[in-house]
């Protein structure tokens, strides 16, 4: 106790570098990435700051800058050039991120390449699969979805990414999609599964960036209320008993609880910090209210923090350039 005790002597400024808990790499940080089937020049995404819809044709020189940066992994995106009720785009063998993947393995091999598995951004109602009559009305048909599901995976897997990540919140959606990568044959790509992803109002950016807003209805009959733990902690339970091989959080920023919860089920897990989180802090950055170098890097800090071994952030190639000025 106290005057024996002086926790103050373990913050001078030269002994806190010695001491510092938890600390942040670059190999932590996952690029989420936008490609647009029709662009052919980088599209500026108003409503993210310093992000943009990439044409096809740049998939291989995007991935060197983030590869020389430091980055390891991106998370890839697509926006098609016609969308159906059928999210036909997102399993064509010639669909924009087959078209990406291929591109992007072929320019900088040792890349670690993420797909997205979802039909939002492929189906002409904006929702992540099959819509129909269900017992509250109109919503996601949820077995016949785990059909269209599975075909984007193993086309996916097909063009050659290394995991791939269902984002849909269908039930049962893991054990449904590496049944049928294990019988293609993708034994080795593993399943990154967005298992505690919430209904929020910080996916609006987002909705921008990937042209994935729904015509009718909205998300909350599959994605998780967020102000249920018990609900997100089960949600990723279940997807580990099916075989995810990595378990996420999305949002991020304000699910640290559930971060430290799912850490528990002994499965590497990530933190998804969302178009909004990083709208907010480029926005008050903008406006001179925020530092936004501290303030990004503080958010990640507390991901890590409570539990995450992976951020899938907006902000990683400017992190990693810090990284490396701060050596």
């Amino acid at each position: 106790m106290f005057p024996h005790v002086r926790l103050r002597r373990l913050r001078r400024r030269k002994i806190i570098p010695l001491l510092t808990e938890t600390h942040l790499c670059s190999d932590d940080l996952i690029a989420p990435l936008f490609f647009d089937e029709q662009a052919d020049e980088p599209v500026p995404i108003l409503a993210m700051p310093g992000q943009y819809r990439w044409p096809v044709r740049m998939a291989g020189d995007v991935g060197t800058r983030l590869r020389d940066t430091g980055i390891r992994a991106v998370l890839l995106f697509g926006i098609p050039s016609v969308k159906d009720a059928d999210a036909s785009g997102a399993h064509a063998p010639d669909g924009i991120i087959q078209q990406v993947v291929r591109a992007m393995k072929t320019a900088c091999p040792d890349m670690v390449i993420i797909t997205d598995l979802c039909a939002c951004e492929y189906t002409d109602h904006g929702h992540c699969g099959y819509i129909g009559e269900c017992c509250d009305g109109f919503d996601l048909v949820n077995d016949a979805s785990l059909e269209m599901m599975q075909r984007i995976a193993v086309s996916q897997a097909e063009a050659g990414a290394d995991i791939v990540a269902p984002s849909c919140m269908l039930d049962g959606m893991v054990s449904a999609i590496r049944e049928a990568l294990d019988d293609y044959g993708h034994q080795e790509v593993l399943i990154m599964s967005y298992s505690s992803k919430f209904a929020s109002s910080l996916y609006g950016p987002f909705r921008e960036a990937a042209g994935s807003g729904f015509s009718c209805g909205d998300r909350t009959g599959y994605q998780a209320p967020v102000s249920n733990r018990r609900e997100a902690y089960r949600e990723s339970e279940l997807d580990a008993a099916e075989g995810a091989d990595i378990l996420m959080v999305k949002p991020a920023g304000w699910f640290g609880d559930i971060i430290t919860d799912i850490r528990q089920l002994g499965l590497p897990v990530a933190a998804y910090q969302v178009s909004g989180e990083y709208s907010m802090i480029k926005a008050a950055s903008e406006k001179g209210w925020l530092d936004e170098r501290r303030v990004v890097m503080e958010s990640l800090i507390s991901l890590k923090r409570a539990g995450a071994d992976l951020i899938i952030t907006y902000f990683a190639e400017d992190v990693c350039r810090w990284l490396h000025e701060s050596r």
